[in-house]
């Protein structure tokens, strides 16, 4: 029987970046990490990729360095089995201080998990919007944005009430936008989006889009580059805060 024993720093280091794995949860198949998963992979990170209406969702967060839960069109409040998984895994992630980034609906899940509640909003948020930042984002998953208001991609109808223990970190007019609990970070917009998702998620979305008398133009990417790029930057901004404790 033969021994792997790692002798040099080499080899450690070797050994440290098989144990550096995200878990990335998807709720539907358009939603992904969009350009997170590049972000992941250039710091080579580990990608574990599940689709919770199809995969085993585990219970645990142990062995993985972070977990990132991504969004869809389907709400915590229908009580969804896989959906009460996720909130089984995030409550297991915070335990644990294993870092947690919740998108759109991976942000209602981390809200719920945690003890506060998801809720149909008055006004679905669709397309470009711009959300405020709070001073005490500063030192935490917005830092290094000096901007007071930044221009963001939204899709979503549901918003929620936080627990106390919540750290709001954005909000728009109407609704909070990103958060901390414990290890957990909520970020209710997409900053993820690239032009492919964007126009993916037109067509896949259009009924919504058409049922909202909104005008696919004015959200294309065509019509936004100037806001996609910006969008890049802070989501490198974003993402460079979120690896930095990472394991």
């Amino acid at each position: 029987m033969s021994l792997n024993i790692i002798n040099t720093p080499h080899d450690l280091s070797y050994a440290m970046q098989l144990a550096r794995k995200i878990l990335s949860v998807q709720n539907t198949e358009c939603e992904t990490l969009g350009s997170l998963e590049n972000m992941f992979r250039s710091d080579s990170f580990q990608i574990e990729n599940i689709n919770a209406q199809k995969d085993h969702v585990p219970a645990s967060a142990k062995g993985y360095s972070a977990v990132v839960v991504l969004g869809g069109p389907m709400a915590v409040y229908d009580n969804l089995p896989y959906l009460q998984k996720e909130q089984d895994l995030i409550r297991d992630a915070i335990k644990n201080d294993i870092p947690v980034l919740g998108v759109c609906l991976g942000s209602q899940l981390i809200a719920q998990a945690a003890g506060g509640r998801v809720y149909k909003g008055k006004k679905k948020e669709i397309g470009w919007h711009t959300v405020y930042v709070t001073p005490a984002s500063s030192n935490d998953i917005f830092r290094g944005v000096t901007d007071k208001t930044i221009k963001v991609f939204q899709w979503h109808g549901d918003t929620y009430d936080l627990p106390i223990n919540a750290k709001i970190l954005a909000y728009s007019d109407l609704y909070p936008q990103a958060f901390r609990i414990g290890s957990a970070v909520g970020i209710q917009f997409h900053l993820e989006v690239d032009k492919s998702l964007i126009e993916r998620w037109i067509q896949e979305y259009s009924a919504e889009v058409s049922a909202e008398k909104i005008r696919p133009e004015s959200i294309m990417p065509a019509a936004a580059a100037g806001d996609i790029e910006e969008l890049s930057t802070r989501c490198r901004q974003v993402y460079r805060n979120f690896s930095k404790v990472l394991g």
